[in-house]
């Protein structure tokens, strides 16, 4: 079986390119696309937001997996590199239409060079990453730059929307177990956020004015 997979970022080319591209190729080497994977979805999305894990589910020993180009399977080099090694140790081949590669799925010395050098730039790029990384941290500490969030400062919360309802709700003594689930929290999530946000303190003075 020929696999199509097809991924576009809503900012992206059209899907419909990427099938053309696949079926135009698939023309030209007398072969057929039994199935195509579609998804609109940024390569930032998880495995399984962009179908991924469906893809390697789908497919089977002697498939072909067939892309318009080698970005469309992952985010990074690294990511890339894995997912081919998956295909070749499930004896599928993979074909990048734009790079002109096909990648067996056996273990033949072309493949094995490929993967290799595959490898390489993975961890080339992992140490690339690594060293702007470093060089970024360093040029900041040079200049005086602070690192790291001030002390006593909050970062955003899911629940901040929800301050004010929070506040009125602990205000009328709701169980702090009502409010997580009429919020779609943990209890835990839910008390750590009144407490770094000094709800309860507030609540108790708004009671105690209220009743006055």
């Amino acid at each position: 079986m020929n696999v199509g997979y097809i991924r576009v970022s809503t900012d992206s080319q059209d899907m419909a390119n990427q099938r053309l591209e696949i079926l135009e190729y698939a023309r030209r080497a007398d072969i057929r696309v039994d199935e195509f994977l579609e998804i609109e979805a940024s390569s930032r999305k998880s495995r399984a937001e962009r179908r991924i894990e469906e893809l390697l589910a789908l497919v089977k020993t002697g498939d072909t997996v067939v892309v318009s180009e080698l970005s469309r399977l992952g985010r990074s080099t690294a990511e890339v590199i894995n997912l081919v090694n998956h295909l070749i140790d499930s004896e599928v081949s993979l074909i990048a239409i734009k790079q002109g590669l096909t990648v067996a799925g056996t273990m033949d010395m072309t493949t094995k060079v490929m993967v290799t050098m595959f490898s390489l730039f993975a961890e080339l790029e992992r140490d690339m990453i690594s060293q702007r990384t470093k060089e970024a941290l360093r040029s900041k500490q040079l200049s005086g730059t602070r690192l790291g969030r001030p002390n006593g400062s909050l970062g955003t919360s899911k629940l901040d929307p929800f301050k004010t309802e929070i506040a009125e709700m602990l205000v009328d003594r709701a169980p702090k177990a009502y409010i997580a689930r009429r919020l779609k929290v943990s209890r835990t999530t839910l008390i750590e956020y009144i407490r770094t946000r000094g709800l309860e303190k507030q609540s108790r003075k708004a009671s105690s004015f209220s009743s006055s």
